[in-house]
């Protein structure tokens, strides 16, 4: 449990959703944390005056802002697919990878010849940069075992990277992510396995339960039945939903209330006021449309529908080898049209609130104490700059664990 005093913030993003405008800006701002958590966040002038001794980070006049939260990550896994990736550059499509054996069953092929030391050191080394870059919170799917022990495998190397290292990783359930080549002829038996001793083996290590429902991976029918025995076990639902196709999936969302729809590509305006209604976040995933050429989601379209707008890298070996969130926040703005304020909200609290983290992803009087100061005077610099790093201090927990910033007395 930390305390610390963070002092000379130029300007601090708050999200505090009783201060004025979306982001709820302090200027020349300090925050008090103690025992891991923001007890109080405002102007320095108005600093309590009985403040006892503690550590201290001096922004200088820097901007801070709330810990990212990647609400979509694929960050354990094995091996990488960059041979696939120049083939997709010279213009073969996944559908065709896929059916070749690429895609998803090859990251399948490695990940189960891996063992539990090759898969955690290489997922941790992905997790270090995503947290130097200034994500404290990351999701993390399951869904490149495809077998009951490899499944398994997977989820525990997210509880060995979550108390090895000072980033919240949240964990989820994804056997649903294709269906697996030795079960291409008999698919119905592999959806059963899921929806039995797959889910009954992993609900314990899990928090959510993800299905790709699309037209290359799990119909409408099949998702409803893998998430309706999943929330059986105590698992909330996300889908993969309408990101090749419109296959359903954002429909299925709001039917069943998922936490969030994610991609959502081909989702409809009826869709997407259905899960505005349902309370489903939308999560969207810019790096894959950028790295897939594909065309981007009306991100604008998604805001303006009443959803809570999430940003996740979808970090994974085939369609987005994407770590960092800031690029993330960038792509959103030049290419779906969020303004700055909007994505890193989006990037911030829309990610905790699609996750269920409800004190992530702002810096008021009560929340996890987890923000990174920028080197810069304004977050507007994070899409501004979009190729430099301002990650210049990363705190979790009121514990400074990345960047030059110097706590002492």
């Amino acid at each position: 449990m930390a305390d610390l005093l963070v002092r000379r913030i130029g300007r601090l993003v708050s999200n505090d959703a009783d201060r004025e405008g979306l982001l709820g800006l302090i200027e020349d701002a300090a925050i008090v944390v103690n025992d891991s958590v923001v007890s109080w966040a405002g102007s320095e002038a108005d600093l309590p005056n009985d403040l006892p001794d503690m550590p201290e980070l001096d922004c200088e006049g820097r901007a801070v802002v709330p810990g990212f939260v990647d609400a979509h990550t694929h960050l354990v896994f094995a091996g990488d697919r960059s041979i696939e990736f120049g083939l997709r550059m010279e213009g073969a499509s996944y559908e065709e990878l896929l059916a070749a054996g690429g895609g998803i069953r090859a990251t399948v092929r490695m990940t189960r010849a891996a063992t539990d030391d090759e898969l955690f050191d290489q997922s941790r080394r992905r997790a270090e940069r995503m947290l130097a870059a200034g994500t404290t919170t990351a999701e993390v799917k399951s869904g490149y075992g495809l077998d009951l022990a490899t499944e398994v495998r997977m989820l525990e190397t997210v509880q060995r990277l979550d108390a090895a290292l000072p980033i919240d990783l949240v964990p989820t359930f994804l056997g649903a992510h294709v269906v697996p080549a030795e079960y291409a002829d008999d698919r119905s038996s592999y959806v059963a396995l899921v929806a039995g001793d797959m889910l009954d083996a992993c609900a314990p290590l899990a928090r959510f339960c993800d299905v790709f429902s699309d037209d290359v991976a799990f119909t409408v029918e099949e998702t409803r039945t893998i998430l309706t025995a999943a929330a059986e076990r105590g698992l909330a639902a996300r889908i993969h939903a309408d990101q090749l196709s419109r296959s359903g999936g954002a429909a299925l969302a709001a039917e069943l209330g998922a936490a969030s729809a994610d991609h959502l590509d081909h989702a409809t305006n009826t869709d997407l006021g259905a899960l505005a209604a349902a309370g489903t976040s939308a999560v969207l995933l810019p790096a894959v449309s950028l790295t897939m050429r594909l065309p981007y989601p009306e991100g604008r379209t998604v805001w303006d529908a009443g959803l809570i707008v999430a940003l996740g890298t979808d970090c994974n070996p085939g369609s987005a080898y994407v770590e960092t969130m800031p690029f993330v926040i960038a792509l959103a703005v030049f290419e779906m049209g969020l303004t700055p304020d909007e994505a890193l909200w989006a990037a911030t609290r829309g990610s905790a609130l699609s996750l269920n983290e409800s004190e992530k992803g702002r810096l008021t009087a009560g929340s996890e104490a987890d923000l990174v100061a920028l080197d810069a005077d304004s977050h507007v610099h994070i899409p501004y700059r979009p190729d430099t790093d301002l990650a210049w201090t990363v705190v979790k927990g009121g514990n400074i664990v990345s960047g030059p910033g110097s706590a002492g007395p």
